[in-house]
């Protein structure tokens, strides 16, 4: 079993907590743009209180441990490794309470190269568990924004995750996944989910837009986020996201293991 010791070890020896890859200059650039309302900070979330430049900073140093002074603008950004153990610890709570029920679970990442083994652990571990995980809209053709315009990604699934394909991606599991922080991948998921057999998941399991986005919509929604990503932690302060993470989101996939073990672990769901 992994200890509550080791895996803070983890964190900071993998920079997933601590000082952080992402730049100071990175996050900040991230709460102007949530608190412009940008789609692209917001990923689906539409808050109902007064977010601007400075209460968003002051969310992120509530519940990340980044630094609350405005005027410290340049250099790494900072993860307490003490926030991100007690939001893996509730989120480990929640995944217990849901394989108890057997309820129906929806995971989607918009960072598959990193975290679709993450995912795709707690995944076995619940379908084991006697959940149903949904893989709803696999194949649906998805019309995105992305900086060469609009084009037209794909719905796919590999071990119960849910991502979209670039277009041209071939299929399997070593094919591409595209790094997206849209809803409309998750609208698309559920709106297939609900005129379904198995209806609408009990929870979303997801980053970027998988989890704002089910959140706006009404469905219980939790996953990890980065420092740049206030949106997640909106939704969490506003109650839209049950549960949201402290974690780099872009250090190597192997990394993320522990965690998933970790939280198997916790939830008593080790296999």
């Amino acid at each position: 079993m992994l200890s509550t010791g080791a895996l803070r070890a983890h964190l900071l020896a993998a920079r997933l907590a601590g000082p952080v890859a992402t730049s100071r200059e990175n996050s900040l650039r991230s709460y102007r743009l949530f608190a412009a309302q940008d789609p692209r900070a917001t990923l689906g979330v539409r808050p109902e209180g007064v977010w601007g430049e400075r209460e968003v900073l002051g969310l992120m140093a509530e519940r990340c441990g980044v630094s609350g002074d405005p005027r410290r603008v340049s250099g790494a950004d900072t993860i307490d490794p003490e926030r991100t153990l007690a939001g893996l610890d509730a989120f480990a709570e929640r995944l217990a309470e849901v394989a108890a029920r057997r309820a129906s679970v929806l995971f989607g990442t918009g960072h598959p190269e990193r975290l679709a083994g993450f995912y795709a652990g707690l995944a076995d571990a619940l379908s084991a568990a006697g959940c149903t995980v949904l893989t709803p809209a696999r194949g649906r053709s998805i019309d995105m924004t992305t900086r060469f315009g609009v084009r037209t990604h794909r719905l796919d699934y590999v071990r119960g995750v849910a991502f979209v394909r670039e277009p041209g991606a071939r299929g399997g599991p070593g094919g591409p996944g595209a790094h997206t922080h849209s809803p409309l991948p998750v609208r698309a998921a559920l709106e297939s989910a609900a005129e379904g057999a198995d209806g609408l998941p009990e929870l979303v399991i997801g980053d970027h837009g998988w989890a704002c986005g089910a959140g706006q919509l009404g469905i219980e929604a939790m996953g990890p986020a980065d420092v740049n990503d206030p949106a997640l932690f909106v939704g969490e302060a506003e109650g839209r996201v049950s549960v949201a993470v402290p974690v780099d989101d872009a250090v190597a996939a192997e990394h993320y293991l522990p965690l998933t073990r970790y939280v198997l672990n916790r939830a008593r769901l080790s296999q």
